[in-house]
């Protein structure tokens, strides 16, 4: 028998190569699939982590972050935060609503706590529809108490609903007023940087782009804000005065002499805000404890003392009674929260395609019988815009009716999405109306030649590259981008006739770019109704002939969570995951950080001068008027 012939050296060292790689891959995968045998075991043995709720329990309401209609974030990052200790992010005002909805009727819920001082409102509609739940629960005989150390006037009115309010006596709290004030960066980028910003607009009003073309307010832009945040404030007055009992001309007076009593308490602003009866009482957080343990059910083991859930807590004990598979036919609420920008965008910002794609899946559902657009938004691009109204025609069109609850901000392309629905609910408080477009085109011929630089070249037409920012905009060029706005603005007024039932003439008396409170608007027919989501979604539901409050269900339609993100959230909702995930930083790095104002507006001028294809300007219908 033959021996079988040696391999030489160079085949000896690739045969050794071939079997360290299949070691190493085999290896790997061992550990991978231990690791993953560990998560397993990790989450059976670690449990869930709520506990049941014991009767006389204090609901402890401390939500720290941002007040949203919507999550911006998705589900395996915020329990990636969570599990990190990381606070600040965001709390959904739907959240926020249903479980002080849900105290008022739990027997087991004895009393609520609120601390609002690390919750970041933004706007007066959506406090007020809180406002109006911590009401409801003091209005179910049960104790609402707020502490704070520091608040600001906003969360101060959620506050002053609360049977008792008590500050720190190293605290504060001051009422001062609604104030906007905006950056204007005209000089900055014409003089200094040599960017010069072509504004195109219709409607005096319409006063979302001077920034970048003056050095400050218009009068017309003065004048509309002045005459809307009259109104808010009135009612911010008005609604303090009614929980605490007070005259809200004399609060007012009171706000206008705060010198002089700021003076008379030596300075001291919690003794202030107890001479003015805007507090009960001057207490520390641990006084505070050991009241609500006198008051309730003493526990070692608890934070502060007694007997207690968290908001997070509760909410969990919320969900976990809900049945998985509902009969009932559906109302869905649709959120379009944030800015309106074209194709698919994340949830925080309203995406042309991604939000239509959530109407068409409420139109194309058959459990689906009636549609809530749930609007956040001062507005954007018009053509996104007009993406969203068709799909609000075509589910009319379904037989589906629709109602539009317009939460703080529902204005210029916020209120293109809105006017075709059935109804239109508005807080009184809401900021709505802006109706009117514009375009912006910067041109940057005098900042490339502060560093030598020139643009230069033919064309076959005098239109070939007219467009193009590195040279300077000929006069006809402008007439024609003014010619494609005064189009625009026609489109919007036609449609808010058709939609409204008014004459064009009508609407644009009321439109030119002029922001409205709810409760002008209303006035003014572009809303038909004050109320919350909660008379939307009545509404819808009545107009499908769906019956009574518990005979259907209400359920959101956003986009899921995939697979993998249901996995890896729940375990990290464990207390081995939650534990594993503290110790990383690795996974710290990943949270993502808020960037200045400064820099949001100059992100905006960037992206409304990004090319459209077949048009000279993209149509904006925006308005830069939160607070």
């Amino acid at each position: 028998m033959n021996d079988m012939p040696r391999r030489g050296p160079i085949a000896r060292f690739f045969v050794g190569v071939w079997d360290a790689m299949n070691f190493t891959r085999r290896l790997i995968l061992n550990l991978l699939f231990l690791l993953l045998l560990f998560v397993f075991l990790a989450i059976l043995m670690a449990g869930p982590r709520n506990k049941p709720l014991l009767d006389r329990t204090t609901l402890v309401i401390a939500p720290e972050g941002n007040l949203v209609e919507q999550f911006s974030s998705d589900p395996l990052t915020r329990a990636l935060e969570r599990a990190l200790g990381e606070k600040g992010g965001e709390v959904q005002l739907r959240d926020l609503v249903r479980a002080l909805d849900a105290a008022a009727k739990d027997k087991r819920v004895e009393r609520v706590v609120l601390n609002l001082d690390k919750l970041q409102a933004a706007g007066m509609a959506s406090l007020r529809e809180t406002a109006g739940a911590i009401a409801r629960v003091k209005a179910s005989g049960k104790q609402v108490v707020a502490f704070s150390e520091m608040m600001d006037q906003k969360q101060y009115l959620l506050a002053s609903q609360a049977s008792e309010v008590y500050l720190d006596p190293m605290g504060g709290m001051l009422l001062e007023g609604l104030g906007r004030y905006r950056t204007y960066y005209r000089e900055g980028l014409q003089d200094k940087l040599g960017v010069d910003v072509h504004l195109f607009k219709v409607g005096e009003y319409k006063s979302a782009a001077e920034p970048y073309v003056l050095d400050a307010a218009s009068p017309e832009a003065k004048e509309a804000d002045l005459y809307w945040m009259n109104d808010v404030w009135q009612r911010y007055l008005a609604d303090v005065a009614k929980a605490r009992k007070l005259d809200a001309a004399k609060l007012s007076q009171q706000i206008d002499q705060m010198p002089e009593g700021i003076e008379a308490a030596n300075g001291d602003l919690a003794k202030f805000a107890v001479a003015t009866k805007l507090v009960d009482g001057l207490k520390t957080h641990e006084e505070v404890d050991d009241l609500l343990r006198q008051r309730g059910v003493a526990d070692d083991d608890a934070p502060g003392g007694y007997r207690q859930a968290s908001f997070d807590e509760y909410l969990t004990q919320i969900d976990s009674g809900l049945s998985a598979v509902d009969p009932r036919p559906q109302v869905a609420v649709v959120v379009a929260e944030g800015e309106i920008r074209g194709g698919e965008q994340p949830p925080g910002t309203v995406g042309g395609v991604s939000t239509a794609e959530l109407l068409r899946e409420a139109r194309d559902d058959d459990n689906v019988k009636a549609v809530v657009l749930r609007v956040d938004s001062p507005g954007g691009e018009v053509f996104a815009s007009e993406q969203i109204r068709r799909e609000i025609v075509g589910l009319k069109k379904a037989g589906k009716p629709v109602a539009v609850s317009m939460g703080d901000l529902a204005a210029s392309g916020g209120y293109w999405i809105s006017m075709d629905a059935d109804r239109i609910y508005a807080d009184a408080s809401t900021i709505t109306g802006s109706i009117g477009i514009f375009g912006l085109i910067p041109t940057i011929p005098r900042a490339l030649e502060k560093i030598g630089v020139r643009s230069d070249g033919v064309g076959t037409t005098r239109f070939a590259g007219a467009f193009d920012i590195t040279r300077p905009l000929q006069p006809e060029v402008g007439q024609v981008i003014q010619s494609v706005i005064e189009k625009g603005y026609r489109d919007f007024t036609g449609r808010v006739a058709t939609a409204r039932k008014k004459p064009v003439e009508q609407v644009d008396a009321i439109a030119r770019g002029r922001v409205w409170t709810g409760a002008q608007a209303k006035e003014r027919g572009l809303v038909d109704e004050l109320g919350g989501v909660h008379q939307a979604i009545e509404f819808a539901a009545k107009r499908a002939e769906l019956g009574q409050q518990g005979d259907y269900q209400v359920r959101y339609i956003e986009k899921a969570a995939t697979p993998f993100e249901r996995f890896f959230t729940g375990f990290i909702a464990s207390r081995a995951g939650g534990a594993l995930m503290r110790d990383s930083d690795l996974a710290r790095s990943l949270i993502a950080k808020a960037s200045p104002q400064t820099a949001k507006d100059l992100r905006f001028l960037e992206s409304s001068i990004t090319p459209t294809r077949g048009v000279p300007v993209k149509a904006l219908a925006y308005c830069f008027c939160g607070f």
